[in-house]
């Protein structure tokens, strides 16, 4: 019993505690004790791990695949979001928050949504050049991209693949209108072309705050900017000229829900002037994954948490039903509604200014004969 306690042990800098098991797999792997102990002395790649008489838990480094995509921009109808196209400059997300909505795309390449979705990691290394050739295509229409949806642009391997600034550096040039969300004060890096393109209403920047609580965060996003970090760019762009908002996001019941008006009072007070929320979410995989986190952090709570979840859910871990996904349902979810409603009242939140599509120049297509004038 005590081995099995520490084989299921939070990870330092990772936000999931084991390699669950995508949907999609076909062969299941599952180890069993055989009384020494070993299949707890184990990293994933099965190396041995043994400090003296204790079991020691696997330290596990990021791996990146560099790639070449076919196409980047993704179009969605879905009426609950606000944007029709999308690109992601990243497949899986270092950043390592255990609540993502994301992780189950990780299935669809065979790789668990669970630990693989914040150590296996896809650059796609040409995707400024694929952008270029989709936005130059005559049947194209500007609409406003949100960049780094499924996962964060600004996540920590970006300061090395620098994806998402080239990407951002074809959008200026053509004059293409772009929205942001993150939990990154990376984005700081790029305040040049932010503040430029500010000026002709290019960009929106919304900044995703789950808690204020840093000890919270370390535990829920921990490789994800500091809460402090977020509010601190959140200041710089607004500074700068930069539109920013909030989205307390998500918001967990018994874990978070206490400090959303909080959250929307430090952000008011560092800029941001516009905000929305979401209920946290737990499509496929996700439901194991935070089932786990919730009984190696807050096992006290963790009957009470998912017993409000399924409250909010019509009776189940999950409902996706558009309208229902992001706000829920029930008394629980209408008080934390209410709560949002006053606290944006009172603060005097209002609406970011609407993406200039007007401007769009589409780029020049590549000639062999290079450019002659």
């Amino acid at each position: 019993m005590e081995d099995a306690r520490k084989a299921l042990a939070p990870i330092k800098g990772r936000g999931a505690a084991s390699h669950v098991t995508g949907r999609f797999e076909k062969t299941v792997r599952r180890g069993e004790d055989d009384g020494w102990g070993s299949v707890y002395c184990t990293t994933a790649d099965g190396s041995a791990i043994v400090e003296g008489d204790d079991l020691a838990v696997p330290r596990l480094d990021t791996q990146v695949t560099e790639e070449r995509a076919r196409s980047v921009i993704s179009r969605n109808d879905s009426p609950d979001i606000g944007f029709s196209h999308s690109v992601n400059p990243y497949r899986g997300c270092e950043h390592g928050c255990v609540y993502c909505f994301a992780r189950p795309s990780h299935a669809y390449l065979d790789l668990s949504p669970g630990l693989d979705f914040e150590t296996k990691l896809f650059a796609k290394t040409n995707a400024a050049e694929q952008l270029r050739l989709e936005l130059a295509k005559p049947s194209y229409r500007c609409s406003p991209i949100a960049l780094g949806i499924n996962t964060d642009a600004y996540q920590p391997i970006e300061r090395r693949y620098q994806v998402t600034r080239s990407l951002l550096e074809v959008l200026a040039e053509c004059k293409h209108p772009v929205s942001f969300i993150t939990k990154s004060g990376l984005i700081e890096r790029d305040l040049d072309l932010l503040t430029t393109m500010a000026r002709e209403r290019l960009v929106t920047v919304y900044f995703s705050i789950t808690t204020l609580d840093n000890k919270l965060a370390a535990k829920m996003e921990p490789r994800a900017t500091a809460p402090h970090g977020k509010l601190r760019a959140m200041r710089a762009l607004f500074d700068a000229g930069v539109p920013v908002g909030v989205m307390v996001a998500p918001v967990v019941p018994m874990i978070t829900d206490r400090e959303l008006e909080q959250i929307l009072e430090a952000a008011h007070a560092h800029g941001a002037r516009a905000a929305g929320y979401v209920l946290l979410r737990l499509p496929h995989e996700l439901k194991e994954i935070w089932r786990e986190w919730l009984q190696l952090h807050y096992p006290d709570r963790a009957a009470h948490v998912m017993s409000l979840i399924r409250q909010m859910r019509g009776g189940k871990d999950y409902d996706s039903t558009f309208g229902k996904r992001m706000r829920g349902e029930g008394p629980f979810a209408e008080l934390i509604a209410q709560r949002f409603a006053k606290a944006h009242a009172r603060l005097g939140f209002g609406r970011l200014p609407p993406l200039d599509a007007s401007r769009f120049v589409a780029p020049r297509k590549p000639s062999p004969q290079g450019e002659l004038f």
